[in-house]
Formats: C-alpha cells, structure tokens, sequence
C-alpha cells in the first residue's frame, strides 16, 4: 500500500465469513483494516496470531475496535476516517428473535450509513443475504436480482435483513456515498461454526441418518473465500467510477460458487468426507414442522434461562426441504465476480480443516460407564446393557415366560412368589435326584457352594444395611431441623412416587418395568454424555428460572 495510508472497516469482523474477508484484505495490500466487533478485546487464534492478521495488528496495518453497532456514538467512532465499510456484521441467523434481529440489522444498519454519510465515508459494502426474497413456502430456481421481497419472510432474521438492504439501497448517492448489496448464498469453509459443527453433532448423536423432505431439493452454496473475494469486487467496482461504479451503485447481487447441488448430497458429502454415514432415512416436512413448533415455542419459553440456540426450528425446516438457487450473471457482468475456488476444491479444504472433527477422532469414553457401575458391573449389568446377547435373551424369555405364567392371570405378589418358589424347588430336588449320567449324558449337579453365602459377603450385606439405615436416620435429623427445604421436597416426591407405584397392579408394574429396565439402561448406557449434558442444562436453566422468579417477586415486595 503506497501513499497515504487508506483505512476500511469491517464490521462484525471476527465473524466467519468477515474473518476471510479481513484477511484478503491484508493480503491484497488494500487497505489498512479496522476490525469492528462487539467484544471488547480481540482474541486471535494460534493460526492468527501467528499469521497474516496477527503481523498487521503488531505493525499497525490492523486495528481492532470494540462496537456495538446499536450505538451510534461507538459506530462513529469506528468509522472515523475511513475510505471503505464492509458492513458484514448480524445476530446469528438460528435465533428468531424479531427485536435482537431489528436491533443489529435494521437500526445497527440505519446508524452506519449515517455515520457514513456524516464522515464522508465513500463506499459501503453490506452483506445480505438471499434470504430476502424467500417466503419458506415457494421454491427459488435460478433465481435473479428481479425477484421482489415477499410480503412474508420466513423469519425474523430474513425480514430485518431485507429491510437493512433496503435502506443500504436507498442511502445510495447521499452526500457522496456509493452503496452495494452482496447476497452470498449458503456460505461454507474453515473457520464455519454452525454447519459442520453442528452435522457433526447430529452424526455422533446418531441423528445425522435422517433426510427431511425428498432430498431432492437443489441448493447453491458458497464457499467462504468466494463469498470475501465478491465483496472485494463490489468495492473495486464502485471505486473504478465511471460506467461501472454507476451499473453498480445501489445494487443487489445474489452471490454463489454457479455449481447448484442437491442439499443433501452436499452434507453426505462433507459426513462421508468426515467419516461418518450419509443420510439415508426420509422423513417428510410435515412431520417433522410440528416438532419443530414445539421445540421454537420452547427456546421462546426457557431461551432466558439458558437455554442454547435449537436447530431444529420451523424456518429452518423450511430451509431444509425448499430449493434455492441463484443466478449471478448481474454480478459477472457488472462486479466481474467469478468464484475463485470450485465446489470441489472448497468441499475439500472445509473437510481438511475440520480433521479434528473426523469420527476416528470421537472422544472415547475411560472406564465402566456410569449405568454399569450402578447396575455393579456384573452379569445384571451385563444382562441390561445387552453385552452378553444370549443371556440377555435367555432373561428376557424366562421373564416372558414367568409373566405369563404367573403374573398375567392376576395373582398377588405372595402368590406369585409361593409358585416361582415352588417351581424352583421342584427343580431343584429332581435334578439332584437324578444320576451323574442319563444315556451317556453327563449330568451337571449344582454345587453347594452355590447356595453358600460367605462371612465375607454376609458382612458385606450387614454392612450395606447397616449404612442404608444410617443414611436414612441422617435424613430424618436434618428433616426434623426444618432447614433443608430441598431435602424436604426430595423426600416428599420420593414418598408420592412410591405412593403411586404401590398403588399400581404387580402385573402393570410388571409389564412396564420389565422393558423399561432393558431399553432404559441401554439407552444411558450408548447415550451418556448427551444425557448427562441435558440433564446439566436442564437444571442449569431451573436454577435460572428460579433465580428469575425469586427476583421478580421481591421487585414486586418492594413496589408494595
């Protein structure tokens, strides 16, 4: 860079595609960069720090300023002195929220280009986004810059980002200010914290086999450098002046690799390149949009109290099974955008990148798991956790065979008990009856030492008693201080669900805790980590929602 020293901003500028974009500009020697973010430090990466962006913030080629693009003050502050703004900056797309969404993409917007038009700013560059002209309901084919905006979109983030690029569009020519609109299409590459991340998720909780919709439904996504080199094209276009700045000023340009691809070839791709199965499994959207429903009215609920960004929502659905593809032959013609990278090559790259990823790289599990030491890792544990199939088997038909025999004609526990006991001894002393050999068959006489309980595991079960009842005389002396409002509750629920279960049929008790206890141990068993993860959450967000509520009474004591 020679001369005197030209300053561009970006903003949002350690997002994933803005991070790429940083970096090019470095690279190309364009500018001086001024990296606008909402946290208030940068924390660079080793491969940052140590790279190209590490180098310039050291030598004053970069700088990073902290922004809260709702606050006019900050942004001003920001764009003091610059030539250039890439505005790249918005709330993460997944959260349906109308007001965060507003916020950064309808009013951050609003006070960049004020803040443009005030400092004199030349040229502003703003990523949409193609969502803008898609409903959730109609499919998008080839579709070009003429589309209108919807009268609905298919959510929050759509509709205020339609409104941002209205308004960029508009700002055009006020006091100076040339202004363009970049819609990149589905991005993807190094540094993606949502897509891979989040198919990975999905593939090592067994949930990455399902397609939903047809899987037929065509795509076109960009790979992240093309999405960064497009912006730079767009500056170097409105800056050329004459017959090309004037085409593209005040325009919008759909953005994408010109290789459409079918969604769910894209992502078997990328899992297959990772290691894991493709998706094969089709269930249709309308199954599956009532779920969603409830898992969106969910986040609105608990979303407060900690509750984290669900993927499965009714926009996202949407997204899924629709096709969308666009036709950038306004850009080529008047930006000269041309994807740098192939479909092909940046498939490869995003797989390399995310090697860590790789399902030969799963964390494994270290020592017996939690259900096996609570069911003491011995033949119940193995006959529950189906490690051992044939006994497992042999349990479940002999388990079978007792209830039907014994259970599902209504007889009372005593009952039922006296026949099993019977049945056994009856076994029991004709097989001892019976001689070493019967036709040339060995015989196998059941040992003595069998039924023989040692010292060392009667003590053992004394010992066991003894400190069950210890414990339970330690509750009954904190319950009878009337502290422990908890405890007290622990114990009261315990004493209901037991109050219920006593009050059901042996025979329903039977029927349901006999599968139950097959499927729910197996269950925890395969699933451990993401249940344990639930259950952390689950009351980390109780305690939240406690919190909230302890507050907002005492705010309302106070107020009386």
């Amino acid at each position: 860079m020679s001369g005197e020293e030209r300053w561009c901003v970006v903003t949002g500028g350690r997002g994933f595609a803005a991070r790429h974009l940083v970096e090019m500009l470095i690279k190309y020697d364009m500018f001086a960069v001024r990296i606008a973010d909402l946290p208030s430090k940068i924390d660079l990466q080793s491969h940052e720090e140590n790279g190209l962006l590490g180098q310039a913030l050291r030598s004053g080629r970069a700088q990073y300023v902290s922004t809260d693009l709702r606050h006019k003050a900050q942004v001003l502050k920001a764009l003091e002195g610059v030539e250039v703004v890439f505005h790249m900056a918005a709330p993460n797309s997944s959260i349906n929220n109308y007001q965060l969404q507003h916020s950064v993409n309808v009013q951050g917007t609003k006070n960049v280009i004020e803040a443009c038009t005030e400092l004199k700013v030349k040229r502003l560059i703003y990523t949409s986004s193609p969502s803008v002209v898609f409903d959730g309901i109609h499919a998008i084919f080839n579709g070009n810059e003429s589309l209108p905006y919807p009268d609905k979109h298919n959510d929050s983030y759509s509709a205020t980002k339609a409104l941002g690029e209205a308004l960029v569009v508009k700002s055009n020519g006020v006091n100076g200010l040339l202004t363009c609109c970049i819609r990149p299409s589905s991005i993807f590459g190094p540094g993606d914290g949502l897509l891979v991340p989040s198919l990975v998720a999905a593939a090592r909780a067994g949930k990455s086999k399902f397609i939903i919709g047809d899987g037929n439904n065509v795509y076109d996504f960009t790979y992240v450098e093309n999405v960064a080199h497009a912006h730079i094209c767009a500056e170097r276009a409105l800056a050329s002046g004459g017959e090309v700045a004037e085409k593209a000023a005040g325009k919008a340009y759909f953005i994408t690799n010109l290789e459409p691809i079918k969604f769910w070839e894209f992502v078997s791709l990328i899992l297959e390149g990772l290691g894991y199965q493709r998706p094969k499994i089709k269930i249709p959207a309308i199954v599956v949009m009532p779920i969603a429903h409830i898992v969106e009215w969910t986040y609105r609920l608990l979303g407060p109290y900690g509750m984290k960004v669900p993927q499965l929502t009714p926009s996202r659905v949407r997204i899924l099974t629709c096709s969308r593809s666009f036709d950038c032959s306004r850009a080529k013609d008047q930006i000269g955008y041309t994807p740098i990278v192939s479909l092909e090559d940046g498939l490869r790259k995003t797989i390399e990148s995310f090697s860590h990823l790789r399902a030969e790289c799963q964390p494994k599990k270290g020592g017996p798991s939690k259900a096996s030491v609570c069911l003491g890792r011995g033949k119940v544990a193995d006959t529950l956790l189906w490690k051992n199939k044939r006994q497992t088997l042999t349990v479940l038909l002999v388990m079978v065979a007792i209830y039907y025999n014994f259970i599902a004609p209504g007889a009372t526990i005593l009952t039922t008990v006296s026949k099993l006991l019977l049945l056994l001894l009856i076994f029991l002393f004709i097989h001892g009856s019976l001689p070493n050999k019967i036709l040339g068959y060995t015989v196998e006489k059941i040992p003595a030492s069998n039924f023989h309980l040692s010292e060392e595991k009667s003590r053992d079960v004394v010992m066991s008693m003894a400190s069950s009842w210890n414990g339970l005389v330690n509750v009954l002396k904190s319950l009878c201080k009337g502290k422990d409002w908890i405890l007290f509750l622990k114990v009261v629920f315990s004493l209901l669900l037991l109050s219920f279960i006593g009050a059901l049929p042996f025979r329903t008790i039977f029927f349901i805790g006999l599968p139950l206890a097959f499927i729910a141990f197996y269950v925890y068993d395969k699933k451990e980590q993401e249940i344990d993860a639930f259950i952390l959450e689950t009351f980390s967000m109780g305690c939240k929602l406690k919190s909230g509520i302890a507050r907002k009474l005492v705010a309302s004591k106070k107020k009386e």
